[in-house]
């Protein structure tokens, strides 16, 4: 498969570990090992990048043992700070700002945040780990509204209609601007309009180039 991914797991839930496992091998993905605890996580990436076997992704439970609180997301950002190339998708119960803002204050390629329920949407789910894979990103709607809603009180977003707001957070999906076009029911054209002057309300310049889709909505969580 063109989309083929290579995906190690962590989660302390092994019922889930084995769902997770199941849902991605039934569609051609490899999950190359599955751990239950945010330390074996980091030695399992360690040991893979030293046989030059470095997977695509990891898909991580934000609270794993011993204490069950910040262990997964905490494993995730040493990570991604020892290996930029590596997608991280964390998984959470519920919304938790603190962490979402963390995972996304370093590099802005290959990473996600879905809540646990997005699994069930499987197709949705399977493509958000494609999509981080391969440099993206997947932010979950309720991950997004929370963050944009506390964020719509800054200075910096003042100059932002209400629609580019919308268009924003459908941004922050990872949603490409003809997907944008077919939720809002507008035409492609209309949107790149919307994005251009997002780009501009935010002194995004061209220079920025493709990234500046990601920049905006870091734009936003940072503000």
């Amino acid at each position: 498969m063109e989309d083929r991914v290579r995906v190690v797991i962590a989660e302390d839930s092994v019922l889930l570990r084995e769902g997770l496992t199941r849902l991605l091998t039934d569609r051609g993905h490899e999950v190359v090992a599955g751990v239950g605890d945010g330390e074996a996580l980091i030695k399992t990436i360690t040991e893979l990048d030293g046989q030059g076997e470095l997977p695509d992704v990891v898909v991580a439970d934000v609270r794993m043992p011993p204490t069950h609180t910040d262990e997964g997301v905490r494993a995730a950002v040493q990570l991604r700070k020892a290996h930029p190339g590596l997608g991280v998708l964390v998984l959470s119960q519920y919304v938790e700002e603190r962490y979402a803002t963390e995972l996304l204050a370093g590099s802005s390629r290959g990473v996600g945040y879905l809540l646990k329920d997005r699994v069930a949407e499987v197709r949705e789910f399977v493509d958000a780990v494609v999509r981080v894979a391969q440099g993206g990103t997947a932010l979950d709607p309720e991950v997004v509204a929370q963050l944009l809603g506390r964020s719509r009180k800054q200075d910096v977003l003042a100059g932002l209609t209400p629609r580019e707001r919308e268009v924003l957070g459908l941004m922050a999906e990872g949603r490409t601007n003809s997907a944008i076009a077919r939720q809002l029911v507008v035409s492609d054209g209309a949107v790149e309009k919307h994005v251009s002057n997002i780009f501009l309300k935010l002194g995004l310049s061209q220079s920025d180039g493709d990234h500046r889709r990601v920049l905006a909505v870091l734009t936003y969580l940072n503000s």
